[in-house]
């Protein structure tokens, strides 16, 4: 997969899944922040660690790597239900 996106499963936090579909819905950092009542830096914090866990190189590749792996839904695509990933 082109990007360097990950090929395997990733567990991640309810946290992360919420700002990965933040990213995915187009917010900045700072915007994402706001919503969620944080600090940017603690947006930034996971933002890195997102994107480490991924193994993706910016949110373009994370939006990808969250769309192929079932973690977002944009525009009705890629909507149907999956798995809960704790079962």
């Amino acid at each position: 997969m082109a990007g360097g996106e990950s090929q395997t499963p990733v567990t991640l936090s309810d946290r992360e899944l919420q700002i990965i579909d933040l990213v995915a819905a187009g917010l900045t950092n700072q915007e994402i922040a706001a919503k969620l009542e944080i600090s940017k830096r603690t947006v930034d914090n996971h933002i890195s660690n997102i994107l480490t866990k991924t193994q993706t190189e910016n949110r373009v590749a994370l939006v990808r790597w969250a769309l192929q792996w079932g973690k977002v839904c944009l525009d009705d695509v890629n909507c149907c239900p999956l798995p809960n990933q704790n079962e």
